[in-house]
């Protein structure tokens, strides 16, 4: 049976869904690197010129040009994206470059000099810019200029909903705000006309992200416009009254979390909340210049489960921080055994250009980096083994994302992030499910990361 890795790349948009193109248009192709912020760049982006007429074309051949939306958080993600420009380069030749990699352009242009423009992330006018001088548009007035409608790289019937841009934190490890900027929070009011018309066109989960969830509405004073007040409380009740699934990311551990909890327990948003711990002791989170002391952690976490038992808490770590002493790591593995987090990601660290913690002391060998990243995951994966194993005889609500040629269902329950966290399977009895659908299933397995369940007669 299908299994889920430890090591899943917890930073990762889920692989993009286009149609073939119609014959005759412009035709643009995307290429979409790093997490689902980049992704919903990537979505406007390609909204936008599906409005001006141009078609949008599946694979290289059948592109004019090609847009590489790229990724900067790391060295290795720095890498895949040069190695994706290549990649374009010699299968379409012309390429255009934007995203958070674009925010070093000399970086980009002395690996690759043939690419036709490079843009920084966000920067949605300059590629239209570039896309009108590669390849003029050509609409046909009775035809291709429709009212803008969106462009979604997701399956219909879940999409990502993006509340702010850019973040205020200074994390010594992170050039996020570098490349991104500081904190910019859309309108409550747009966004919730956003999730209205997503939910009115089919879809059944939304997923609230950002840099950083919980500070949204901050630079604009919680401002209260149409109606909606731009704070996450108030928004997070105004997208669960809408009929979907509700699911928060990103949002960091400040004290006033603990107020969007009952709005889990009372069901209006999902009972999961993905917050970037990085680390537990306090040291290595001072040489971090995390931005929440966290020293009541654990305390936290045993308040929000009194008042929604059924949370799931999904966390990312990294390991092997500059400093990071062998007692410090033993401190998070037990940190860990106490915290009994639901979902666990984890990084081992590496220098990024421009972060300032390339220049504390102490770096970590590698060997000793990948053994405590073993021995973090061998602990991770035993605390979700015995989770899920409690969970079988359970009934539980599931969003079925695909079903295969052999009629096997592969869904994701409330605790299930798609792409990032385990999935449910249902092996028999699955001919009159669609993709999309809401269904019930009574556990009957379980596994290291996933479930396996049968469909009930409700």
């Amino acid at each position: 049976m299908p299994q889920n890795p430890p090591d899943l790349r917890p930073d990762l948009a889920p692989k993009m869904r286009l149609d073939a193109p119609r014959p005759g248009q412009p035709t643009i192709g995307m290429v979409s690197l790093g997490c689902p912020k980049a992704l919903v760049d990537s979505e406007r982006i390609l909204t936008r010129l599906r409005a001006e007429g141009y078609a949008i074309s599946p694979d290289y051949g059948g592109a004019d040009a090609v847009i590489v939306n790229t990724c900067g958080f790391l060295d290795t993600a720095k890498a895949e994206s040069l190695d994706a420009i290549g990649e374009a380069l010699t299968e379409n030749g012309r390429v255009i470059v934007t995203g958070c990699l674009g925010a070093e352009p000399e970086f980009i242009t002395g690996a690759h000099p043939k690419v036709l423009a490079v843009t920084g992330p966000h920067q949605y006018e300059q590629v239209l810019d570039a896309v009108h001088t590669a390849v003029p548009p050509a609409p046909d007035p009775y035809i291709d200029l429709m009212p803008a409608q969106s462009v979604s790289l997701t399956p219909r019937h879940y999409s990502y909903l993006k509340i702010s841009e850019g973040c205020n934190h200074r994390c010594k490890f992170c050039v996020i705000p570098d490349m991104r900027g500081r904190l910019v929070s859309r309108p409550a009011h747009a966004i919730v006309r956003e999730a209205e018309k997503l939910v009115e066109n089919g879809v059944k989960e939304l997923l609230v992200i950002s840099q950083d969830t919980s500070a949204y509405g901050a630079d604009i004073r919680f401002a209260e416009e149409r109606g909606h007040r731009a704070h996450i409380d108030d928004l997070a009740r105004d997208l669960g009254s809408l009929g979907a699934w509700v699911r928060l990311h990103y949002v960091y551990p400040y004290p006033r979390v603990r107020n969007l909890i009952p709005l889990m327990a009372e069901g209006l948003v999902l009972p999961y909340l993905d917050i970037p711990f990085q680390h537990a002791h306090p040291d290595t989170l001072k040489r971090m210049a995390r931005p929440s002391a966290q020293t009541e952690t654990l305390a936290e976490i045993a308040a929000w489960r009194d008042t929604c038992p059924d949370i799931t808490l999904r966390s990312t770590f990294i390991v092997g921080y500059p400093g990071e002493t062998e007692e410090e790591f033993s401190y998070l593995l037990d940190w860990l055994d106490e915290a009994q987090l639901d979902r666990v990601g984890c990084f081992q660290y590496e220098n990024v250009a421009g972060a300032r913690s390339n220049d504390l002391p102490d770096h970590v060998p590698e060997e000793v980096k990948q053994d405590r990243w073993n021995r973090f995951m061998e602990k991770a994966q035993a605390i979700s083994e015995a989770k899920l194993a409690k969970k079988v005889g359970t009934m539980q609500d599931v969003l079925v994302d695909d079903i295969d040629a052999d009629g096997i269902a592969t869904c994701r329950t409330k605790a299930d992030a798609p792409e990032i966290d385990g999935n449910l399977f249902i092996d028999e009895g699955t001919e009159g499910l669609s993709v999309g659908d809401l269904v019930t299933v009574e556990v009957d397995e379980a596994g290291d990361y996933d479930l396996w369940g049968r469909l009930t007669s409700s």
